[in-house]
């Protein structure tokens, strides 16, 4: 199956599945009779987004290379799209653009030392910088320790580094981890597939949909729904091995650290003067003292 076929898959599948969750009643048309098929008809959108219903059924089955900002806009509101769908849809347009290169292996971005620095200041929250294909590659010692069952995960690269994706549906200790564990494969899931987006060309973030695909078949079924999730932000419980359950608020934030790849700063803190910020601060100090230990093995390795 060629690039451009898997591009026009995705096209009409993401299309066909904003159609199938918009009911008449929703989209304000009149309704009679019984319908055959969930949500709006092809001739019901395109009436909404004011094309032909022939232009639209052609937009549907992936042709969408040439189509205006406006028109996609049109569709976006008729399909009522929200704004990380619409950038979605977007982003699939400018990747069906003629010219565009064969997929190929992004090189990762280096983490310069003034990320570093920042996170090592950051000491009251977790903190990690993630890539757009969920790997950690930078994080301060607090971030480490708190997601202790991620980095010691069998799931992790050759280099140590984890994947939230990876861990959320390979390994079977992420169910005790994450308390709200469906919700986050869901998000997890959803960020994936936006970066899919992004970056539809990217061989290293096929090869692991693929495999995620093949293994996990909780994987598969939110791969099919279409999801998009580009903002990452809200309350996460986690059940920690040493403090116990965890309720942290979190939010992301875009980092720019290179224009050739999405990378962004993840920081996990605890509401003030809660159990959860005491158990917090425990594992803060269990982070500095194994930090420390660290460095005072390093040290003694060196003399």
């Amino acid at each position: 199956m060629d690039d451009q076929h898997d591009h026009r898959t995705e096209i009409r599948d993401f299309l066909a599945s904003r159609r199938a969750k918009i009911t008449p009643e929703r989209a304000g048309l009149p309704t009679s009779g019984r319908r055959r098929v969930p949500g709006l008809r092809r001739e019901e959108v395109a009436v909404l987004a004011g094309v032909s219903t022939e232009w639209y059924t052609r937009l549907e089955k992936g042709h969408i290379s040439g189509v205006s900002e406006d028109v996609l806009a049109a569709v976006a509101q008729a399909l009522q799209l929200d704004e990380d769908e619409r950038t979605y849809l977007f982003d699939l347009a400018r990747a069906a653009r003629p010219a565009r290169r064969t997929p190929s292996r992004r090189r990762d971005v280096a983490v310069p030392p003034r990320i570093e620095w920042l996170l090592d200041s950051i000491t009251m929250s977790a903190a990690f910088v993630r890539n757009g294909r969920l790997d950690v590659i930078a994080h301060n010692p607090l971030g480490r320790t708190l997601h202790a069952p991620m980095f010691d995960s069998p799931t992790t690269d050759r280099r140590g580094r984890p994947n939230f994706a990876r861990f959320h549906f390979l390994d079977d200790t992420s169910h005790d981890f994450f308390v709200d564990w469906e919700s986050g494969a869901a998000a997890t899931v959803a960020l994936l597939r936006a970066e899919a987006g992004r970056e539809p060309r990217d061989r290293t973030l096929r090869e692991l949909v693929g495999e995620l695909s093949t293994l996990s078949q909780d994987f598969r079924t939110l791969w099919a729904a279409h999801d998009v999730r580009i903002r990452h932000d809200g309350v996460k419980r986690l059940q920690h091995p040493e403090v116990g359950e965890l309720e942290l608020t979190y939010q992301s934030v875009d980092l720019p650290v290179s224009q050739r790849a999405v990378h962004d700063l993840s920081l996990y803190t605890a509401e003030p003067g809660s159990t959860s910020e005491d158990r917090l601060k425990l594992l803060t100090s269990l982070a500095a003292t194994r930090t420390a230990r660290t460095g005072t093995a390093e040290t003694d390795q060196r003399s």
